[in-house]
């Protein structure tokens, strides 16, 4: 040893930098001193630097420039050797230790492991490079451990060193603590904490090739557990240096630093904490520092809201609380703030205990759960949207997780109002909160707040309001399928939980209707709900009746109680209120659509026909068991019509003998008032019981018409042969009400292909009993105008006193049967087209031609002879059906229809009567499917029913030409658009409701540009103001556009035209809307200043209105 003392003092005496074999010898040396625990030699190294006038220090300052220039491999073996000088036996310490060599150690070891992550970046970058061109996986993961191994072994050498060599390092590192403190140094201190919190973070990118990195991350936590200890200055301030560095661990996304981070604090500070209050402190202050630093964006946020819980979880139950009190602070504080607390509640709720203070004996309105209950439910109404929409969410996984334990369901339904009906209908309670939300403007809110609606349902078993129950029946027809799904899931559970009347009514004018959405997925959510809610309880009531019907049927008798309260304990659960809502005029379409859409999927069971069956037959049979007429028996309302729909998938599963008994039933006894045709009916028979009763009797008597249609392939032929005579018979009286013929012609129809042998034989039997009712038809008719034309040419001829003595014969003459039976066979004559358009109808269109054109000043077609009044108004029924059945005509006849549509249109324009209106506007939709270039040019005398009187008239032409535009049967060109404007602002909420939905989603998507192409021809045309067309205000023309104008300077009118010019401006993009102002200014000046628009006149006033342009400029830039 004596010589490599020699060589180390003569090269500190040269005073030139240190090379690697003077390392090299004085690592020799006090490798030696440490294992053999024998200062000699070292004592004799120090002797000797001090003979020769040199200080210690100097070898200090010598190693420490070596370790600031020196390349990696040489600062790094100099760093190992400055260690071994300081933990040497008897080393002068406080003699060898500076902070300015201490510093450059530390940055030799950030230095090193910088330089390794980066090699390992280049090199795990330039295999995957190489493993994509050659089209094979990455080499590593094919190896073998062995391969594996050397792979190691060879990135563990990168820029001269080895990474055992840092290991040793920090071993070493942390031995020194134990002798020097760092009280005395802060800077010392804070560097060493920043360095070694850095080690993992830059360790991580390459711990794919360190085997040793969880030893790596042990040593920094046993260093860090040293900086911490009294020795080293004030633990409240080393702990805060601590948290602080490790602040960016814990809320980095890499789970390996992010473990460490968590590890060390929860692991080891915690347990420090509770020794020292100064640690504990730093400890409580922890979770506040990290929601300062918490990043914004999403999935980074909820790292850091997992990493916060998991300090808040390793304090004790007092820190808890008042951290959560903090939390519901800053759900009052600045948008970030808010939006952690929003996260952060909830999990404080699951994680801590007892958070409603069920186990307290202050009770739950003390507890600090319900403080941040309170917190997050006054976010749900929160300004950002963003927070809004988390809050809605949030509450929703809280209400969730809080109604799985039986304790916390009655306190949560007290602390959100639900406890009692006064507290849940108030104004500005978690309902109406409620409410506002799913009609939220944002679509985030909605879906985040139906998704609660849900999450309650199980709350409150169901029970919701009503006016939330339509809030969610509204959304079922949102715009955005994501919305549309939550809002059909939502009701659907408050359905399947709650069987109401409202809530059954709400789900069918809700849902169903959906079958006919464009996103298919909907579709098949309709369909599984309808089978599950629906068809699946009526089945399950029907089977369950029918195996204690006989039992039960005798307990009842015995009973003082009433005939519905009977029929409600046979089937509970609502079922029959559930088919009473099917058959309801506006659900029975889409109940169809849906049956038949399960029928061709075969998905229909034959337990529901079956069902529905022993319905029908327990009604009976307990109407008949309290004695009452069987004539004044109706089977429950919706019972045959859903039978009559699933009966065509299922014909196997009807009895025919079931059938048989209830037409006899239902043709042998009529009700004691029979449902006649409207003219044979008598003004006194109007009453409501008795009304309802026949159109009962006579619904019932249809659905079991289609059902024996539907089964009669199943039908013998010896019973298939007698009831088609039986229906043509019938038909020939023509003595039904228009609802029956229908179902008697279908039915009718059904039969004969079931009793011939082939088709042809069909088409023949068919044929031979269409033409066969169309003589008989004929007759009729011809018998009534015969008749009319008689009665007309005898009162030419008497005097008044004998035509008013007269009086009110004739007037019952003309209601007679016979006027009954023209019109039925007037419509069965259309529906009978309708069945078999091959029909000869010869002898038909003139008789209807003469009845249609009878109020025409044109008498030379007119075969009433005399001063005959037209049929239009004495016989307004007959007149309306006859345009509806040659319309039915026009439309099996191409030729016919080009003759006769000009009559339509001239109808159209000049009738009186809405209900024909009506129909000659369904008419002409028809045909312009059928014959789109006939109509074309009439569409604008059909648009004209936009400005009807009548709201039903306006709200079909709306449909109906919306219908026809997204088809493009017709085009949105000329004044088309125009036009429909003004359904806008209609006097009926149910039109503008129809107008918003369809220029704010349909238009915007299948023709963006339309709104600005058009903009500057609606503002004039609005303001009925033709100078954008250069032609003169004409009073023809006037009266022409007048009523799709809105003149006028009032209040009203101008409120008017500023809702339709917002909802233009609505649909344009960004990029639009400075445009439009710019053809506003452009248009609307220059015919100004050309002297096209007058200024004398108001509709130009209009138009140039100052209070317009301030009005509408805002909302173009806005």
């Amino acid at each position: 040893m004596d010589e490599t003392i020699a060589r180390l003092v003569s090269d500190l005496e040269s005073q030139a930098p240190i090379s690697l074999s003077f390392l090299n010898d004085l690592e020799v040396l006090l490798d030696y001193t440490l294992n053999t625990n024998d200062s000699i030699d070292f004592e004799n190294l120090c002797t000797e630097i001090s003979s020769r006038n040199l200080s210690l220090s100097s070898l200090t300052n010598a190693i420490s420039s070596a370790m600031d220039s020196g390349p990696t491999n040489l600062s790094l073996f100099g760093s190992k050797v400055y260690l071994s000088l300081l933990i040497s036996p008897n080393s002068p310490v406080f003699t060898l230790f500076t902070p300015m060599a201490f510093l450059s150690l530390l940055r030799v070891v950030r230095r090193a492991f910088k330089k390794l992550s980066g090699v390992s970046s280049e090199r795990s970058g330039s295999r995957s490079q190489g493993a994509k061109k050659k089209g094979r996986k990455n080499v590593g993961q094919r190896k073998n451990s062995a391969e594996t191994r050397v792979f190691l072994e060879n990135e563990e050498r990168e820029g001269g060193f080895e990474v055992k060599d840092l290991l040793c390092v920090l071993e070493r590192l942390e031995m020194v603590l134990g002798l020097v403190h760092l009280g005395r140094f802060p800077d010392c201190l804070k560097g060493l904490i920043q360095t070694v919190c850095e080690i993992p973070v830059m360790a991580v990118d390459f711990s794919q090739n360190l085997v040793s990195f969880g030893r790596l991350c042990e040593l920094c936590s046993r260093v860090l557990s040293e900086v911490l200890k009294a020795e080293h200055g004030n633990q409240g301030d080393s702990a805060a240096e601590v948290l602080k560095a490790l602040t960016p661990l814990i809320l980095l996304t890499k789970s390996q630093t992010r473990s460490f981070g968590l590890g060390f604090v929860v692991n080891r500070m915690v347990g420090m904490g509770r020794n020292s209050g100064e640690i504990k402190k730093a400890i409580l202050n922890l979770p506040k520092h990290m929601v300062r630093k918490a990043p914004e964006k999403a999935e980074p946020r909820g790292l850091a809201v997992e990493s916060i819980m998991e300090v808040v979880k390793a304090l004790d139950f007092e820190d808890q609380v008042e951290f959560a009190d903090y939390v519901v602070k800053m759900s009052q504080g600045n948008a970030q703030f808010r939006l952690l607390a929003v996260d952060l509640i909830p999990v404080l709720m699951v994680s801590m205990r007892d958070p409603l203070g069920l186990d307290s004996d202050d009770g739950f309105k003390s507890s600090w759960g319900l403080r941040c209950l309170e917190a997050l439910i006054q976010r749900c109404s929160d300004i950002t949207p963003g927070i809004r929409a988390k809050a809605l969410t949030n509450l929703a996984q809280l209400v969730g997780s809080l109604s799985g334990i039986e304790k916390s369901r009655s306190v949560l339904k007290e602390v959100m109002g639900f406890e009692n009906e006064m507290n849940m209908s108030s104004e500005g309670g978690l309902n109406d909160l409620l409410q506002t939300r799913c009609m939220d403007e944002k679509a985030a809110v909605r879906k985040a707040a139906l998704v609660l609606v849900s999450k309650l349902t199980a709350l409150l078993c169901g029970e919701l309001d009503e006016e939330l129950l339509k809030t969610v029946g509204t959304d079922c027809s949102d715009p955005l399928v994501s919305i549309r799904k939550v809002a059909i899931t939502a009701l659907s559970e408050v359905f399947r939980i709650h069987l109401t009347h409202t809530v059954a009514k709400e789900w069918l004018h809700s849902v169903p209707r959906l079958i006919t959405d464009n996103e298919s997925s909907i579709q098949e959510e309709c369909e599984n709900l309808f089978l599950e809610l629906v068809l699946d309880r009526v089945s399950n009531a029907g089977s369950t009746s029918s195996s204690c019907n006989e039992s039960l049927l005798h307990e009842l008798n015995d009973k003082k109680n009433s005939l519905d309260m009977k029929i409600e304990l046979l089937y509970p659960e609502g079922v029959l209120g559930l088919l009473k809502e099917i058959c309801d005029g506006e659900v029975a379409p889409w109940v169809k659509k849906i049956c038949t859409s399960l029928g061709k999927k075969k998905r229909l069971r034959p337990n529901i026909a079956i069902s529905l069956q022993n319905i029908i037959k327990t009604s009976e049979s307990l109407w008949l068991n309290h004695s009452n007429q069987i004539q004044k028996w109706t089977a429950p309302p919706g019972a045959w019509f859903l039978l009559s729909e699933v009966s065509a998938f299922l014909p196997k599963a009807v009895d025919w003998e079931f059938l048989h008994h209830h037409w006899q039933l239902l043709d042998k006894y009529k009700p004691v008032h029979e449902l006649k045709s409207p003219l044979e009916q008598d003004v006194n028979e109007g009453i409501v019981d008795v009304e309802s009763n026949s159109l009962a009797w006579a619904g019932d008597r249809v659905f079991l018409l289609q059902t024996i249609s539907n089964v009669s392939v199943e039908l013998p032929p010896e019973p298939a042969a007698d009831l088609a005579h039986n229906f043509l018979k019938r038909l020939e009286e023509f003595n039904m009400h228009t609802t029956e013929v229908n179902a008697h012609v279908k039915a009718l129809k059904t039969l004969c292909k079931r009793k011939a042998l082939h088709s042809e034989e069909a088409d023949s039997l068919v044929i031979k009993w269409v033409q066969q009712l169309l003589s008989k038809a004929s007759q009729v008719l011809d018998m009534y105008l015969s008749k009319i034309a008689d009665a007309n040419k005898d009162s030419a001829f008497l005097t008044p006193q004998t035509l008013a003595s007269e009086k009110g014969t004739r007037e019952a003459a003309t209601s007679s049967t016979l006027e009954s039976r023209s019109i039925t066979a007037v419509y069965t004559i259309g529906s009978l087209i309708v069945s078999c358009a091959s029909a000869d109808l010869k002898a038909i269109i003139p008789v209807l031609y003469t009845i249609i054109t009878s109020g025409s000043s044109d008498r030379k077609s007119n075969r009433l002879h005399g001063a005959a009044l037209p049929l239009k108004q004495t016989t307004p029924s007959l007149y309306i059906q006859a345009w509806l059945t040659m319309g039915k005509i026009c439309l099996a006849d191409g030729k016919l229809a080009k003759r006769y549509l000009p009559l339509f249109v001239q109808e159209l324009e000049k009738s009186d009567c809405a209900a024909l209106r009506n129909n000659i506007v369904v008419i002409m939709a028809d045909f312009c499917v059928r014959y789109t270039a006939l109509v074309d040019c009439y569409m604008l005398k059909i648009t004209k029913c936009l400005r009807d009187t009548c709201e039903l008239v306006r709200r079909q032409t709306f449909i109906l030409l919306s219908r026809l535009l997204q088809r493009d049967y017709v085009k949105w060109r000329g004044v088309l658009f125009l036009r429909f404007l003004l359904c806008l602002v209609d006097d009926s909420e149910k039109i503008r409701q129809l107008a918003d939905f369809l220029f704010g989603n349909i238009l915007k998507a299948k023709a963006p540009l339309l709104a600005y192409n058009s903009f500057v021809e609606a503002i004039f045309v609005l303001n009925d103001c033709n100078a954008h067309t250069g032609r003169s205000n004409a009073q023809s023309l006037r009266n022409e556009t007048r009523p799709f104008s809105i003149r006028g300077n009032d209040e009203n009118s101008r409120s008017k035209r500023m809702h339709i010019y917002i909802t233009l401006l609505k649909q344009m993009a960004p990029e639009h809307l400075l445009a439009t102002f710019a053809k506003v200014c452009a248009e609307i000046l220059a015919a100004a200043s050309d002297g096209m628009l007058c200024l004398e006149d108001v509709t130009g006033q209009s138009v140039l209105q100052q209070r317009y342009q301030n009005s509408i400029q805002p909302r173009i830039f806005t």
